[in-house]
C-alpha cells in the first residue's frame, strides 16, 4: 500500500511536504502545479517549486505540470528532468474556474484526443527511467466519460493514473464516487491511485475496497489529521493506533508557520498558518478556539505574542 500527499494548490508547498515527509507515512509526494502557458519558464520557477531537486527529502516528490499545448508541456518536462526531477505529473483535475478558462485542469478533461497528445508529447520528451503519471477527476460538466479520458491517458503513455473520485461540478462535495474510480482501475492496464473523502482510517479502508486499489491519495484528510497516513496502515495491517494529541501537533504547525514567516511577503504572514488551521479544526477542537485567536493578526510579533500566551495557558 502506498500513500500519496496530495498536490494541493496554495497549501501543500515544500514546507508541508517536508513536515510529512518527517512525520511518516508517505510515500510519495506531488508539487503544486506548475502552470505552462505559451512561453518557456525560466528553470528557477521549478527550483523555487521543487527545491526538492536540489536538496532531497526522505520522500521522493514529483513535479506536476499543468497546460494544454503538448509540445510546450513536453519541452518544460525535458528540462525539468535534466534539472534532476524523479518524476512527471499531469493536471487534468483542478476544479478553479480561473484555471480552467485559461485551458488548464479539468476542462481538458472534455477533450480525451488533446489529453492523449499531450500524455504522448511528454512521455516521448522525458527519459524512460522517470515515471509520467496524470490526474484527473470523473469528469467536467457531469460524472461521465471518465473511461475513455483514462483510457486516452493510457494509451498516451502514462505509467500511474490518480483519480478524483468526483466531478469538477462535483467540487468537493461528498461523497466521492470510489465505485466509479474502480471502473476506471478495470478498464485500464496501468495502475490507478484512488483520492478524495478519506478523512478516517475507516475511509481508506472503504475506498480500498470499493474501488479495488491498493494505493491512495490524501489531500484534505491529511491536513485535518496530519498522522491519517500512519493511521491507515496500521488499520489495514489490523493494528491499532492512538492519534497524535493536539499538543503535538501544535509545535508541528507553529513550526511550519515560521518557515512560511521567512519565506513569504509580509503581506501575507500568517495566511498558510491560518489555512492550515481551518482543516485542523475538524478534527481538533483546540485548532478552532487557536484560530479564533489569530485570524485578524496580520504581523509576525501579533502572532507570536498569542502563540506564546496560548502555549502557557
Amino acid at each position: 500500500m502506498r500513500i500519496f500527499l496530495a498536490p494541493m494548490e496554495g497549501v501543500v508547498d515544500h514546507n508541508i511536504r517536508a513536515l510529512y515527509s518527517a512525520l511518516g507515512g508517505i510515500d510519495m509526494a506531488v508539487t503544486e502545479f506548475v502552470r505552462v502557458s505559451n512561453s518557456h519558464l525560466p528553470d528557477a520557477v521549478f527550483h523555487r517549486l521543487c527545491p526538492e531537486i536540489d536538496n532531497p527529502i526522505n520522500t521522493p516528490v514529483r513535479v506536476q505540470l499543468l497546460g494544454s499545448e503538448p509540445a510546450m508541456l513536453a519541452s518544460h518536462a525535458s528540462r525539468i528532468a535534466a534539472l534532476g526531477a524523479i518524476g512527471i505529473d499531469l493536471n487534468f483535475g483542478c476544479p478553479a474556474k480561473t484555471v480552467n478558462r485559461s485551458r488548464g485542469g479539468a476542462c481538458l478533461l472534455q477533450e480525451p484526443e488533446l489529453l492523449h497528445d499531450i500524455a504522448y508529447a511528454v512521455r516521448q520528451a522525458v527519459p524512460h527511467h522517470i515515471p509520467v503519471t496524470a490526474k484527473m477527476r470523473l469528469g467536467f460538466n457531469a460524472r461521465e466519460g471518465y473511461i475513455e479520458t483514462a483510457q486516452a491517458l493510457a494509451s498516451g503513455g502514462i505509467q500511474e493514473l490518480f483519480v478524483h473520485g468526483r466531478s469538477k461540478v462535483d467540487g468537493y462535495k461528498p461523497p466521492a464516487y470510489w465505485g466509479a474510480i474502480g471502473e476506471v482501475r478495470e478498464a485500464i492496464h496501468i495502475p490507478v491511485i484512488a483520492n478524495g473523502e478519506m478523512w478516517t482510517p475507516e475511509d481508506i479502508a472503504q475506498c480500498m475496497r470499493e474501488s479495488g486499489c491498493s494505493d491512495i491519495m490524501l489531500g484534505r484528510g491529511l491536513l485535518a489529521r496530519p498522522d491519517l497516513a500512519i493511521a491507515g496502515k496500521q488499520h489495514m495491517n489490523g493494528e491499532p493506533y492512538t492519534f497524535m494529541p493536539w499538543q503535538h501537533i501544535l509545535p508541528k504547525v507553529w513550526h511550519y508557520h515560521q518557515k512560511t514567516v521567512a519565506q513569504c511577503p509580509p503581506k501575507y504572514t500568517g495566511n498558510r498558518l491560518k489555512q492550515w488551521l481551518m482543516y485542523l479544526q475538524r478534527t481538533y477542537p483546540e485548532a478552532k478556539v487557536f484560530f479564533e485567536a489569530v485570524k485578524r493578526l496580520r504581523t509576525a510579533t501579533e502572532l507570536q505574542k498569542v502563540y506564546d500566551a496560548y502555549k502557557a495557558a
